[in-house]
């Protein structure tokens, strides 16, 4: 068995412990900053272990990883640089879901020395949603624009930001607050977050989409020059953007983004009740004839035994036990950055955690 560290014991820590322990071939140990956090999580699920320190410091992060084959950092993105370091020093391989451009920049140069693999933004945007736009490429001669768009979303929104707390409340407003990347004519470019709106009609329900930063993860430097158009968007429900401009321009808590987040979770209830999205399109040539391919998911809350895990929840769990799966089976580089621009869509389908990501009725279906 493969011995795994999990770092963090919040919700996508404790999903990733669930979910590995259910497949059954990974020996798993958790560790959070407060101790009784892991123990609470290893509590629920048998023959996982909780570290019995907590891992705020660099001698603690290194007795916890000491054994593992890989780390999984589930922590908040702030975290991660420790994290990495101690992962560097241990030669013991990195896994994250950071959405963060400059936590993922310091991993990224982290890797270039390290003696083991480093695979960040595993999670669901930055994660599955690359492997599903390099899907969609590989089945082009010539790719003009690709467009990427995911939201976590409640099923019965009811207040007027159609919105409810479905993640990390600092991620969200981080992702809304700094410069995008896309390609423009073919190079790389920063674009404003909050912009460039359009409707997006997924399965025949209208949303808005509207830029973001991180999601889009390495796409845009690994096509820069080959593909015209290329960008990442958040999906929301139609005038939620309105009212986070509002917030933010108008309010000034672009400014004071710790403000905001103390007032969302206040003020913005969370919910079980959600879905995350994933829409991916491509126009270009194949064949000599121009077409548009298109691809989507929708994945809902489940179960994993006796336990409920949202949407959101099993999306970004789902994306790095995929890709953890196929580094410790050896498919990926076992040594410095490994983008997942790397990973195969159809090998990360036909893992055990795939099925995660299959539409309902064809699970045994992955390519489209």
């Amino acid at each position: 068995m493969k011995s795994v560290l999990v770092v963090g014991a919040g919700r996508v820590g404790r999903t990733i412990v669930h979910m590995l322990s259910a497949e059954g071939s990974y020996a798993i140990r958790v560790a959070d900053a407060e101790p009784m956090a892991a123990k609470r999580v290893a509590g629920e699920v048998e023959r996982v272990e909780a570290f019995a320190e907590g891992v705020g410091s660099r001698a603690a992060l290194l007795r916890a990883i000491k054994g593992s084959a890989a780390v999984v950092s589930a922590a908040p993105f702030a975290a991660n640089p420790q994290i990495a370091e101690a992962a560097s020093a241990a030669r013991v391989a990195y896994l994250d879901l950071t959405e963060d451009v400059q936590v993922t920049q310091f991993v990224k140069e982290l890797a270039e020395k390290a003696e083991c693999a480093f695979i960040p933004q595993c999670g669901v945007a930055p994660g599955f949603v690359t492997l599903a736009g390099i899907h969609i490429i590989e089945q082009f001669d010539e790719v003009d624009t690709l467009t990427l768009r995911v939201g976590a979303l409640p099923e019965q929104p009811n207040n007027r930001l159609k919105y409810n707390l479905t993640w990390s409340t600092e991620g969200l407003v981080n992702e809304y607050l700094h410069p995008c990347e896309a390609l423009r004519e073919s190079r790389l470019t920063l674009v404003p977050p909050l912009k460039e709106t359009e409707e997006v009609v997924i399965d025949g329900v209208t949303y808005e989409a509207f830029t973001t930063s991180g999601g889009v993860g390495t796409l845009c430097h690994t096509y820069e020059g080959r593909i015209r158009h290329l960008d990442y968007k958040t999906i929301r429900y139609p005038g939620h953007l309105e009212l986070i401009r509002f917030l933010m321009d108008d309010l000034g808590f672009k400014d004071h983004p710790e403000e905001l987040v103390a007032i969302f979770q206040r003020s913005i209830p969370a919910t079980l009740d959600d879905f995350v999205i994933v829409s991916v399109r491509g126009l270009g040539t194949s064949q000599g004839r121009y077409m548009e391919k298109t691809y989507w998911r929708r994945v809902p809350g489940r179960y994993l035994g006796r336990h409920f895990f949202t949407g959101i929840e099993i999306s970004t769990s789902a994306g790095v036990c995929g890709v953890l799966h196929l580094l410790l089976a050896g498919s990926l580089p076992q040594k410095g950055l490994v983008k997942l621009e790397q990973v195969s869509y159809d090998r990360f389908m036909e893992t055990p955690f795939g099925r995660y990501y299959a539409r309902v009725g064809q699970a045994g279906r992955h390519g489209e």
